[in-house]
């Protein structure tokens, strides 16, 4: 069975396989899962570790699969470096390494630990060609899988869910969604051209924008909410400010160098309230 489309040999199959490999956009779940942990303040190596390599192979079968659909099913993009036979393996092999880490979730942390990160897996592998045909599930796909990854991460540490786990889910879910409609629109005319409805087609780019920055603006305002509650530590402030600082210099770049500038403040505002949670500077 060939596996690479370009070349021959252990070394083109490698290549092809760690093409799939995209850290940019595996690290924001991998962080999560280890920030729900952070969250718990008691940290089981073991079983941190299991939870953090499950994500990863949900997230590498989500890759391999929308690869093989958008290449070889739907012919969307020019090229893809694994043959069809190639992704249909790839995909089978990621799959069962995610389900072996399931088993060994459910084994240390009970069933609820495998019923809290199954979503994961199954957000990743019915992205395409079901979840990514809509505008609300185009968009909250990736989001979700993060917010599920956090919460995951959490209760496989701590056996059950808090309000604190549960409101940065949430705060994780609005900010990413905004993050992944700015994203969606740098692809505006060619998703226009096949009729894929994401949300920059379904509103035009000026609404998509304006619903962009309300959902990171309402992220951010649940942070800030929480934080007067005394839910989150005071601290919390300061990755509100992190974050809303980038964004506004992202406001008026065009939707690539904007995705790129928010993603990456993204980074920052999850590590401020790293050290806000796990230090609490001001308690």
């Amino acid at each position: 069975m060939e596996v690479a489309r370009h070349g021959s040999g252990a070394r083109a199959v490698f290549e092809a396989l760690a093409s799939q490999v995209h850290p940019v956009f595996m690290l924001p779940p991998l962080a999560a899962s280890a920030f729900g942990a952070v969250l718990t303040r008691e940290f089981a190596p073991v079983v941190g570790v299991l939870h953090t390599v499950a994500i990863f192979f949900a997230l590498y079968t989500a890759h391999l699969k929308d690869g093989y659909v958008d290449f070889h099913l739907r012919g969307e993009d020019d090229d893809y470096p694994i043959t069809a036979a190639g992704c249909r393996l790839a995909l089978g092999l990621s799959s069962a390494l995610f389900f072996l880490c399931l088993g060994g979730l459910w084994w240390l942390s009970g069933i609820g630990a495998a019923l809290l990160t199954l979503p994961t897996w199954l957000i990743a592998y019915f992205h395409a060609p079901q979840l990514d045909t809509n505008p609300v599930s185009a968009t909250t796909g990736y989001p979700l899988g993060i917010a599920v990854s956090l919460l995951g991460g959490y209760y496989v540490q701590a056996g059950g869910l808090s309000l604190v786990a549960l409101a940065f889910a949430a705060v994780f879910l609005l900010l990413l969604s905004g993050i992944k409609v700015i994203d969606d629109a740098k692809d505006y005319e060619y998703d226009r051209s096949i009729a894929k409805r994401t949300v920059a087609v379904a509103l035009g780019r000026d609404r998509a924008r304006l619903t962009a920055y309300g959902l990171m603006a309402g992220g951010l305002l649940v942070v800030l909410a929480f934080a007067a509650l005394s839910i989150f530590p005071p601290s919390a402030v300061f990755a509100v400010l992190a974050f809303a600082s980038v964004a506004l210099i992202a406001r008026h770049a065009e939707s690539e160098l904007a995705t790129m500038l928010l993603i990456r403040g993204s980074y920052v505002f999850l590590a401020v309230l790293v050290v806000a949670v796990w230090y609490r500077p001001f308690e």
